[in-house]
């Protein structure tokens, strides 16, 4: 904000003149900003400030160039963020990395990690992988919520959330994604070594699905690495710092609105050049024989 501007907004509480002399501008031009008319609005800022409102302050300088250059306008990340920095317009930040939601069980038996040393899946329904994380409830309560990913598309193909986190909890994500997707035999299905996921009752159903076991190694947490990603980001898209979901009902419907229609449909990703997993999804199928 200039300070004619600054001036412009305070004048009701204190006089022209004093605010002038404060911030050492003359009361003479001062009124002669005042008349200047009121310059026509780029296009391009127009649209920045359309998709910046659109996407609810979640699109930083490289997501809003993606989205303009989408919309046929050519700006760069130096302007938009001069843009931004003019109109005070600041992107939503992540937060810190979460505390574990998984608790090992030592006594089970996993299968190796499937992943290591294998090239990166190149079509959807390859590799899923999946994780648990917390989400805040008023009055100091906890909701969770487990999502199966496909690891080359980055979409989320199943997920739900309950006020605890036992074994039903990731298998109901995994019934959803198995479900909607459809997936052939081979599917490899990886996740990290918690409890939940090395229970037998999920062991028994990835093997229904005709897919293949994977975990993490022990101890090793950048094993599980892309499942757990993105879970900062949709903590801070979806709860302003220091607030918390009303109940687990208003949770359900604002993370059903996030990750199904926001996240999978429209939402532009940095590692899928800056498509959305939809979008990405569409492309392969009129690339891949």
């Amino acid at each position: 904000m200039s300070r004619y501007a600054f001036i412009a907004a305070c004048t009701e509480p204190w006089p022209v003149q004093v605010l002038c002399q404060v911030l050492a501008v003359s009361t003479a031009g001062y009124y002669q900003w005042r008349q200047r008319p009121a310059a026509a609005p780029v296009p391009w800022q127009v649209a920045a400030q359309a998709a910046f409102t659109r996407h609810a302050r979640r699109y930083g300088t490289r997501r809003l160039r993606a989205e303009l250059h989408a919309e046929g306008y050519a700006v760069g990340r130096y302007a938009l963020r001069t843009w931004l920095r003019r109109h005070d317009l600041q992107a939503l930040s992540t937060r810190p990395h979460r505390p574990r939601t998984t608790v090992a069980d030592p006594a089970a038996v996993v299968a190796e990690n499937r992943l290591l040393g294998q090239p990166v899946p190149t079509a959807p329904n390859q590799v899923w992988v999946g994780d648990i994380t917390y989400l805040p409830l008023v009055g100091g309560r906890w909701c969770y919520l487990a999502t199966w990913r496909d690891a080359c598309s980055r979409r989320v193909v199943g997920w739900h959330l309950a006020a605890q986190m036992p074994t039903e909890l990731v298998l109901l994500a995994l019934e959803q994604a198995l479900t909607l997707r459809q997936p052939a035999p081979g599917l490899i299905i990886h996740a990290d070594r918690g409890s939940q996921y090395t229970s037998a009752a999920c062991r028994v159903r990835i093997a229904q699905a005709g897919a293949v076991p994977s975990f993490s190694r022990p101890g090793n947490p950048y094993d599980n690495a892309q499942a757990e990603a993105g879970w900062s980001t949709l903590k801070t898209e979806l709860l302003p710092p220091g607030t918390a979901f009303a109940s687990l009902e208003e949770a359900r419907l604002e993370v059903a609105h996030y990750l199904d229609t926001y996240f999978n449909l429209d939402r532009r990703h940095s590692a899928l050049a800056y498509r959305s997993p939809h979008q990405f999804e569409q492309d392969l199928k009129t690339t891949l024989p």
